[in-house]
Order: structure tokens, then C-alpha cells, then sequence
């Protein structure tokens, strides 16, 4: 038997009187079992029972899902549902108008500064170091905040020092990708004429995990180390992850680099995760209840990488607020640090239907990266691969999960909104580990196919022999 349902008043608003008339319908069947419902509903018992709690307005497709499953006609519904939607939506407007003053688990922006909290000592050394090394090497682990420390920390910080220098200067920050030195070779060779060009390199680890040719990885670190040689106008400065620094010394030049001009990404104390929490929400308006102050303190202080973890929990949190108020309740709703990731990602599943399912595992594993010696990371999409695919109910699968927060994309591709994603969800760690020998296949066959058009569909680049026999054998069919 099943935990009981906490109570909900039906005249607390829409949301919770359509959750009140979908718990007497179930009753009125006979008080039938979630779990026998989600046989015939195609929903998770998750989803059906969170669609009558009353915390959130639940999909029409779920709700027409739990109206078939009690044996009722979900025609009528669809109208009760639409209301429901409507008037929510009015009490609503006020609050989503407004930006969360929290990121999730999507990365700081140089836009995103003032809710930037909690690392200004951090930015002050990088800035420093920046200016003091043409060649700089940010390395923390994943999740330590490199990116935001980056573009939301160090990249306005730049553009005031340079705006009243007077100086001229260009700023750019990239990513990698799979050929790092074809695609950004133009932006690393300034003339001795052209403005002092600082390119900030942010998920350097790519060049290990996507950029599989040795040649463009060695043009691109040649490109960049280029900013050592006297009289050079470029300055650089990489962020990567520290698991990949051995990767890095690999390299005789970019290993001196690290041992001179590296700074490593520090975990927040007590004092930088209470202004991390704190000062977005005074900057919106907002009121932190002191216990979830310190409770926050006390969950993140000694977990590895748990910033975005945070974040999102303080997203969720925000969600849940009463009024102007963050409360440990609604911290522990949500699932707090530890939980709240993977409660996200599983109310997000669970609202698929079976096909999208099927999809949105297939989709998820084409964007992860399967460590070698090293964790798993993120692999972008492109739209271009995407467009091959015959499913279609992949673009509206990777629709729902963007508007979920769970990826990000961009006009190039799509990816997890972070690796975060990879460790702290259950459900796609597991499909990671029953798939990783064909996903490692799999990103070999790309490369391999990207290689064969690049030289003009040459049969010598094609597979053969034993290669060719193990590729049919994953992938035929």
C-alpha cells in the first residue's frame, strides 16, 4: 500500500481544485492503485500522483492519461483542464514575469554579473594573473564554477579595466569543438597592427574529448601558445577541468604554462556560499529564510563540484517561494542539493509518453562523451546530425527537455545544460553504463564518417576488416 496523500483544499486555487477533482475520480473507481494505473496510463506512478498533489498544474496528456486510467472519458476534462490553465496562469502572470534570480543548472553569463555572487576574490586573482601572464590556465572540477567564473566573473571585469584604460582590445571566448584549429585558426594570428586580442578558451578538456585528430589538436595548443612569443597581441586564457591536466602535461609547452601561470578553482568557503545564496535574492527583491541558509551551507560545504547542484536547487526553491519568501520547506520539496536534479529530470521523463521516452534515451546518450581514464562529459549535438534521424518525436523530446532546463541550445546544437546531469540523475547514469562499449563505437564511426567526407568520400578512409565486422555488428538495423 502506497504512503497516504497529504491533503489538498480544493479552494486554495485552480491547480489544487482540478488535483482535488482527480483524487475523488480515482476514488470513485474504486480507489484504484497508482501503480496499476501507470500499467495502463503509459505514465510513471511519479507523474499520475504528482498530477493530484495540487503543487503544480500537471500536462493535459497526463491528466487525460489519469482520466482514462479511472475508466472515465477524458473529453470533458479537457475543457476543466484548459480553465485550470487559464486561471493559473492569471495568478501566475506577476511572478513569471520576473527572471529567476537563479541560474540553474545553466552557466553564468557576462549579462548574468550582477546575480553573480560569492567568487569576487577568485575574479580578483584571475584578473590579475591574466594580466600579469599572456598564457593563463584556470583548472577546478567539474562543477566548481569555471565557466561562470569565467563569463560572468572575469569577462566584465576585463571590458571595465579596458574601457577606462582607453585601450583598444578585443575580447572573445569560445568553445573547442571538434576542429578547434580549422574552425578559430583566423581569430588566433592577429597582425602587429591589429588590437591586443584576449580569447578566453572555456571546456578546454574538449580538445581531448572531441577533437580527436592529433595534428588539430597540436595546430590548435600552437595557435594558442603562440601568445607566449615576444611581441605577440594575444593573450589567452583556458578553463579545464582538473581530471584532464595530466592530458595537459602531456604537452611540454602547455605543461610549463600550468606549472607558471595556473590558478586552480577553489571550493567556496562558508562566507561565499552564504552571499552565493543571499545575494541574488536580495538583488530580486527576495528573503532567504536563515535556516535554509544554513542548511544550504551544510549541504554543499563538503560535496565535490556541487555548485550547479546548488544552483538548481535554489532554482527549484524559487520556484516554490510563498510571496517574497524562500523557505527550507520549499528547499526540501524540491529535493534539496542532493535531490533535486534528478527530481527534475524524472518529473521531466515522466511526463513523456512511451514513445517520446524511447526517444529522449536515445537523444540523451548521443550527448554524452564516455570517459577514458577520465569522467563522462558532455557531447553538443549538432542540429545537422539531429536532421538524419527518422524518429520524429526527437525535436519535440529535446523541445520539452529545453524548456526544462535540462539542455540549452544554441542556432549549432544542443547539449546537457550541464555534466551535473550525468552524475546526479540515476536513471541516465544507468542507460550511460548498459550502453558505454556502443557509445564509444559509435563516436568513432562519426569521426570516421566526418574524416571520409572531408577527404572527398575516399574509399581508403572507410572501415574494413575487423573495424567493419564489429561496426555491422553494433550498429546494423
Amino acid at each position: 500500500m502506497g504512503r497516504p496523500e497529504l491533503p489538498v483544499d480544493p479552494a486554495a486555487g485552480p491547480v489544487q481544485r482540478l488535483a482535488h477533482d482527480l483524487r475523488e475520480l480515482r476514488r470513485s473507481a474504486g480507489g484504484v492503485s497508482y501503480r496499476a494505473m501507470a500499467k495502463q496510463a503509459g505514465f510513471s506512478v511519479t507523474t499520475l500522483a504528482k498530477a493530484a498533489s495540487g503543487e503544480r498544474l500537471p500536462s493535459l496528456a497526463v491528466v487525460q492519461a489519469y482520466v482514462q486510467a479511472c475508466g472515465a472519458d477524458p473529453a470533458p476534462w479537457e475543457a476543466r483542464w484548459a480553465e485550470a490553465e487559464a486561471l493559473a496562469g492569471d495568478e501566475r502572470q506577476e511572478d513569471d514575469d520576473a527572471a529567476p534570480p537563479y541560474r540553474g543548472l545553466a552557466r553564468f553569463e557576462p549579462d548574468d554579473r550582477e546575480l553573480f555572487f560569492g567568487r569576487n576574490r577568485l575574479v580578483d586573482e584571475l584578473s590579475e594573473l591574466g594580466c600579469e601572464s599572456p598564457f593563463a590556465v584556470v583548472f577546478g572540477a567539474s562543477g566548481s564554477g569555471k565557466s561562470s567564473l569565467l563569463r560572468a566573473g572575469l569577462i566584465p571585469l576585463l571590458r571595465e579595466q579596458i574601457a577606462q584604460q582607453g585601450r583598444e582590445a578585443v575580447l572573445r571566448i569560445l568553445t573547442p569543438g571538434a576542429r578547434p584549429a580549422t574552425t578559430y585558426g583566423h581569430l588566433l594570428t592577429p597582425e602587429a597592427d591589429d588590437p591586443e586580442s584576449w580569447v578566453v578558451v572555456d571546456q578546454f578538456e574538449e580538445v581531448f574529448t572531441l577533437c580527436r585528430e592529433r595534428a588539430e589538436r597540436d595546430r590548435f595548443l600552437d595557435l594558442l601558445l603562440a601568445a607566449r612569443d615576444p611581441g605577440s597581441r594575444l593573450r589567452v586564457l583556458i578553463a579545464v577541468r582538473s581530471d584532464f591536466y595530466a592530458r595537459c602535461a602531456e604537452h611540454p609547452r602547455l605543461a610549463e604554462a600550468l606549472h607558471t601561470s595556473g590558478l586552480l578553482v577553489r571550493p567556496m568557503t562558508a562566507d561565499e556560499l552564504r552571499e552565493a545564496v543571499v545575494g541574488p535574492a536580495q538583488a530580486a527583491g527576495l528573503i532567504v529564510e536563515r535556516t535554509l541558509t544554513a542548511r544550504i551551507v551544510e549541504d554543499v560545504l563538503d560535496e565535490p563540484g556541487g555548485l550547479p547542484m546548488l544552483s538548481h536547487a535554489l532554482l527549484e526553491t524559487w520556484r516554490r517561494r510563498k510571496g517574497r519568501m524562500l523557505t527550507l520547506a520549499a528547499y526540501e520539496a524540491a529535493g534539496g542539493v542532493r535531490g533535486a536534479i534528478a527530481a527534475s529530470a524524472e518529473e521531466a521523463y515522466g511526463e513523456l509518453s512511451p514513445a517520446q521516452a524511447h526517444a529522449a534515451r536515445h537523444l540523451l546518450l548521443r550527448m554524452v562523451e564516455p570517459g577514458q581514464g577520465n569522467a563522462d562529459t558532455r557531447r553538443p549535438l549538432s542540429w545537422e546530425e539531429m536532421a538524419g534521424w527518422e524518429d520524429p518525436e526527437v525535436r519535440a523530446v529535446a523541445a520539452r527537455l529545453t524548456r526544462a532546463r535540462l539542455l540549452t541550445s544554441d542556432d549549432d546544437a544542443v547539449q546537457l545544460a550541464h555534466e551535473a546531469l550525468i552524475s546526479c540523475w540515476p536513471r541516465l547514469r544507468e542507460w550511460i553504463d548498459a550502453d558505454r562499449e556502443r557509445l564509444r563505437h559509435h563516436r568513432q564511426l562519426t569521426d570516421a564518417a566526418r574524416t571520409w567526407l572531408e577527404h572527398d568520400r575516399d574509399p581508403g578512409t572507410l572501415y574494413r576488416g575487423t573495424r567493419l565486422a564489429r561496426a555491422e555488428e553494433l550498429f546494423a538495423g
